[in-house]
C-alpha cells in the first residue's frame, strides 16, 4: 500500500502495467447492454427485459450494462452491474464532439474490461462515439435493436446501420410497413417487449395495500404527458375529476422516476413513483393512458379496459392506429378530441367496461429474443 501511494504521489516511478490481452481471441460470455435515455424508460425497459430472460436461459452469462440513464438504483436491485455516463446536456462547455469523444473512451474502457462476444445497442439513433468504439471490436456481435423500421428519406446515415451485424424490430400491435430501406443487415422481430411476467406482479391485495386503496374502491391508473395536474384546464386535471365525481373511485397517477414530481393535494387521488409502475396492476380496474409503445402493451397484456389519449404529434410513432386496435380488440377506447364534455362521457364509458374484458395470451417478446440470440451468439 505504501509503494502504491507513493507512485501516486510521483515519490516512485509508476509500476509497468501488463499489456491488455488480445481482444479478439478472449473474448468472454459476457454481452454488453447500451440503453439511451429517451423520453421516458423505453429503451431502458426493453434492455432490462430482454437481459432478465437472456440470464435466465444462461445463468452463466455475464450482462453489463452500459447506459446515459440516470437509474443505475434499478440495474443494482435486479443484479447487473453498470457503466454510466451522463448525457451532453449535463455537461457545461461540452459540446457533441468533445462528449462523442467522452463516450468513445469511456465505452472502450467498458469493453477492455469485459471483453464481450455481443453487443446490443437499444436507442434511436447510434451516438458517433458509440460506432468508432464498436468499430473497433471486429470479433464481437454487433446488435441495434430499434422499434419500426428504416423507411426511405430516414434521417439515419446508411453508415451508421452498416455498423451492425444483426438488427432487431420488436413487433407492435400494427404490422411493421414493408417499406424498409435496403441496408445489407440481417434482421429479425420478435413479439412486443414487456418486463414483468404474470408471476411478478404484486397480489391485487399487496398493491392495494401498499398505495392505501380501499378494498371495494374501484381504481384507475392514469398516466398521461399531457399538461399539470393543478392546471384546471389540463386533460389530466380534466381526466381525474371525471374519474372522481363518482365517490367509490380512487385514482392513481403514475409519476415518472425521471420526471419532475406532481404535487397534488386532492381526495382519493394517490401517487405511484416506482419502477416499474406494471407491478400494480391487480390493483387496478381501469386505466387512461397515452398512446405509447410500453405503456400499451403492459396494459394490452394486464388485460385492462383502457381509455387511450393518442398523441397525434410524435413524428414517426403512430400511436393513433396502434391504440385503434385496442378499440378493434374490444379492451380500450380511444378518445381523439378532448374536452371536459368529452372525457367525461369517455369516462363513464370506461366504467361500463370494468369487469367484462377477457383475459388474452401473449407471447412474451423478451424470452423469445433471448433464444433468439442465444442461437445468434453460438453461431
Amino acid at each position: 500500500m505504501l509503494k502504491i501511494g507513493l507512485e501516486m504521489l510521483g515519490r516512485l516511478p509508476a509500476s509497468t502495467v501488463p499489456t491488455l490481452p488480445n481482444l479478439e481471441s478472449a473474448m468472454t460470455n459476457t454481452v454488453v447492454m447500451f440503453p439511451t435515455n429517451g423520453v421516458g424508460f423505453g429503451h431502458f425497459t426493453r434492455m432490462l427485459a430482454l437481459a432478465k430472460r437472456m440470464r435466465g436461459e444462461d445463468p452463466e452469462l455475464e450482462i453489463v450494462f452500459f447506459t446515459t440513464m440516470p437509474t443505475l438504483h434499478i440495474l443494482k436491485e435486479a443484479g447487473f452491474p453498470a457503466h454510466h455516463v451522463s448525457g451532453p446536456k449535463y455537461f457545461k462547455g461540452l459540446d457533441n464532439a468533445k462528449w462523442n469523444g467522452l463516450l468513445e473512451e469511456e465505452l472502450c474502457v467498458c469493453f477492455d474490461a469485459h471483453r464481450p462476444s455481443m453487443f446490443i445497442f437499444d436507442g434511436a439513433f447510434p451516438y458517433r462515439g458509440m460506432l468508432r468504439a464498436v468499430a473497433a471490436q471486429s470479433s464481437m456481435k454487433k446488435i441495434w435493436m430499434r422499434r419500426g423500421t428504416f423507411r426511405s428519406g430516414s434521417s439515419i446515415p446508411v453508415d451508421s446501420i452498416s455498423h451492425f451485424d444483426l438488427i432487431v424490430h420488436p413487433e407492435d400491435s400494427v404490422p411493421l410497413p414493408a417499406t424498409e430501406v435496403d441496408h445489407g443487415v440481417e434482421t429479425l422481430t420478435c413479439p412486443p417487449i414487456v418486463l414483468l411476467d404474470d408471476h411478478e406482479l404484486l397480489s391485487r391485495e399487496a398493491a392495494r395495500s401498499r398505495l392505501m386503496i380501499p378494498s371495494d374502491a374501484i381504481a384507475v391508473y392514469v398516466q398521461l404527458g399531457a399538461g399539470e395536474i393543478n392546471d384546471i384546464d389540463s386533460e389530466v386535471r380534466l381526466t381525474v375529476e371525471a374519474l372522481t365525481s363518482r365517490n367509490d373511485i380512487h385514482v392513481v397517477l403514475g409519476e415518472s422516476m425521471i420526471g419532475e414530481r406532481l404535487e397534488v393535494s386532492l381526495p382519493r387521488v394517490h401517487i405511484i413513483r416506482d419502477y416499474p409502475n406494471s407491478m400494480y396492476f391487480d390493483a387496478f380496474d381501469a386505466t387512461v393512458l397515452a398512446g405509447g409503445y410500453n405503456s400499451f402493451h403492459e396494459v394490452r397484456h394486464a388485460s385492462m379496459p383502457a381509455l387511450f389519449y393518442p398523441n397525434m404529434e410524435t413524428g414517426m410513432d403512430d400511436q393513433l392506429a396502434r391504440c385503434k386496435v385496442a378499440e378493434s380488440e374490444g379492451w380500450g377506447i380511444v378518445l381523439e378530441v378532448r374536452s371536459k364534455e368529452s372525457i367525461s362521457k369517455a369516462a363513464d364509458e370506461l366504467f361500463s367496461r370494468i369487469g367484462s374484458i377477457e383475459g388474452s395470451s401473449v407471447e412474451s417478446g423478451a424470452l423469445s429474443l433471448a433464444r433468439q440470440l442465444a442461437t445468434y451468439l453460438d453461431s
